[in-house]
């Protein structure tokens, strides 16, 4: 069974930078999907970016554009969500998700979330 901790979050400012870390452990990363999914208050939560078990990665949230970056270190067993030029609008609670190999948008496929952590852009 798939553990999923997230970290990483916190306060920045508009344009800033932060990487967020998506620790598995009780499964590898070769037969899991991961997918960053956000939740800002009052909204849906809305997928992000996802890589699949082979390493082929999916942008969900046009918003993100080329900002956001999805890539993991097998070894380490950690996907990372590294995001740029961040904006007042990508505040939220971000969680890492996981399924059996292939990516998916829709949130109700992932059998495995992490706790989340809170993203805060504002200046």
């Amino acid at each position: 069974q798939l553990q999923l901790v997230e970290s990483g979050g916190g306060l920045v400012q508009p344009g800033g930078s932060l990487r967020l870390s998506c620790a598995a452990s009780g499964d590898t990363l070769d037969y899991n999907a991961i997918a960053w999914f956000r939740q800002a208050p009052g909204k849906e939560r809305e997928g992000v970016l996802c890589i699949s078990s082979s390493g082929d990665t999916t942008k969900y949230a046009v918003s993100v554009k080329d900002r956001f970056n999805i890539f993991r270190d097998i070894a380490k067993n950690i996907v990372y969500l590294q995001m740029s030029g961040l904006k007042f609008e990508d505040t939220a609670v971000y969680f890492c998700a996981g399924k059996f190999r292939s990516c998916s948008s829709v949130p109700g496929s992932y059998t495995y979330w992490g706790q989340g952590t809170q993203v805060t852009v504002s200046s």
